[in-house]
């Protein structure tokens, strides 16, 4: 039997609660992942990831919610498979665990968490107006830097490429 190519798996990280700035940036991001056929993984709750989910839902993409609650309804609306994990914020590391690359947009001390996360655990990180590391020792974080929810979407695929 052929085996079709899987899609690539990306993680939209932000905070639950986010400016309308941010939601725009995030929906924007949604839209063109579902446009390049890729699988949306976030934390499955408001704010960033609701946007995302729901730009991603108007292009007809596929959305994954990696809870933190215990109840698949806390799901925001937009989510096509909710994961309730019960583990609170220790599901942060099943997001990045589960994508291929990281979108960070904006955010608070949750998606710093997801952040470091994701380069300990070597997925790229894309970052569209994110946190700024600067560590007391060596060479700033590998954050890569974008200005557009396109650009984001364009180079977190291709590194996505290089991951199983």
């Amino acid at each position: 039997m052929k085996r079709h190519p899987e899609p690539r798996r990306i993680a939209v990280i932000g905070a639950a609660s986010c400016t309308a700035h941010e939601a725009a940036l995030a929906e924007a991001v949604g839209r063109a992942l579902a446009r390049q056929g890729a699988v949306l993984i976030c934390g499955g709750r408001g704010g960033v990831m609701e946007a995302a989910c729901r730009g991603a839902k108007a292009e007809g993409g596929f959305t994954v919610g990696i809870l933190p609650g215990v109840d698949a309804r806390e799901a925001n609306p937009y989510v096509d498979l909710p994961l309730p994990t019960g583990m609170g914020e220790g599901r942060n590391v099943l997001v990045v665990r589960a994508a291929q690359a990281v979108i960070a947009i904006g955010g608070r001390y949750g998606t710093l968490s997801e952040i470091a996360l994701a380069l300990k655990l070597g997925r790229p990180v894309v970052g569209l107006e994110t946190w700024h590391l600067e560590p007391a020792h060596g060479p700033p974080p590998p954050i890569h830097r974008v200005a557009s929810p396109e650009e984001a979407v364009r180079l977190a695929v291709a590194l996505a490429q290089r991951l199983p």
